[in-house]
C-alpha cells in the first residue's frame, strides 16, 4: 500500500457529470443572453472555483453577474442532478480500496452544498475520511485542499496520492509535491493534459 491516504476529484472523476455541467452552464448562457461557450470552452473549466470558472467560459463577464450566471446554473443543474450516474466500477473499487486499508478523501470544485447533495444521492459519504470544496479554501489548481488534507489526516506528500481527470487536478497535485494519477475519462482528453510538461501523472482506465 504505497500510497495510505486517496484523494479523489468527483466530477467527471468519480461521477459521469462533465456533460451535465457543460449543458447546464451553455443554458444559463442563453437563457440571459449571453455569448454560449463551446463545449470546449465550458468543459476546461470543471474543476475550478467559481470565479475562475465564470472568468474563463464567459470572458469579459462583469463580475457583478456572476451572481445571475450562478443561479441560472444552478437552476439547471438541480433539475439533473439526481440522475447523474457514476461511472461503472467506481462504487465497487472505493468500497474495495477502503477495505483494503486506503484512507480515501475528495478535493473538488464544487460547493460544500453541492457535495453534501452528490453524496447523499451516491450513499458514499461514509467511505470518504475527509473532503475539501471549492468554498472552504483556495480553489484548484492552487495546492491548499491538498495540504489540508493532508494535515487533517495526519499524512504527508510521499504517503499521498491524487486521482482527477483534469489539468487543474494533476497542476494542484505536482504543485503540492503529490503524485497523481490522470483518468482516461472524464472532462478533460488526454491529450491536454499530456501537453503540460510540469505534470507527472500515470494514466489510467476505469474498468
Amino acid at each position: 500500500m504505497p500510497y495510505p491516504l486517496l484523494v479523489f476529484d468527483w466530477d467527471g472523476t468519480l461521477i459521469d457529470s462533465a456533460g451535465a455541467i457543460v449543458a447546464c452552464i451553455q443554458s444559463a448562457c442563453r437563457d440571459l443572453g449571453l455569448p454560449v461557450p463551446d463545449e470546449a470552452r465550458a468543459g476546461h473549466v470543471i474543476g475550478l472555483g467559481l470565479n475562475d470558472a465564470l472568468s474563463y467560459a464567459i470572458p469579459g463577464l462583469a463580475a457583478a453577474e456572476y451572481g445571475r450566471v450562478v443561479e441560472r446554473y444552478r437552476w439547471h443543474f438541480l433539475a439533473r442532478d439526481p440522475e447523474i450516474p457514476m461511472f461503472p466500477g467506481a462504487r465497487a473499487m472505493l468500497a474495495g480500496l477502503r477495505d483494503r486499508g486506503h484512507i480515501l478523501a475528495i478535493a473538488t470544485g464544487k460547493s460544500r452544498a453541492g457535495l453534501t447533495r452528490a453524496l447523499d444521492n451516491t450513499g458514499l459519504q461514509p467511505l470518504f475520511a475527509a473532503s475539501r470544496c471549492a468554498d472552504q479554501c483556495a480553489s484548484k489548481p492552487a495546492p491548499d485542499m491538498l495540504y489540508e488534507l493532508m494535515k487533517e489526516l495526519g499524512t504527508d506528500a510521499a504517503n499521498t496520492l491524487m486521482i482527477g481527470d483534469t489539468v487543474h487536478d494533476l497542476q494542484m497535485a505536482a504543485s503540492a509535491g503529490v503524485q497523481a494519477v490522470a483518468v482516461s475519462h472524464g472532462a478533460h482528453p488526454g491529450a491536454t493534459w499530456s501537453r503540460s510538461r510540469r505534470l507527472r501523472a500515470w494514466r489510467i482506465s476505469m474498468s
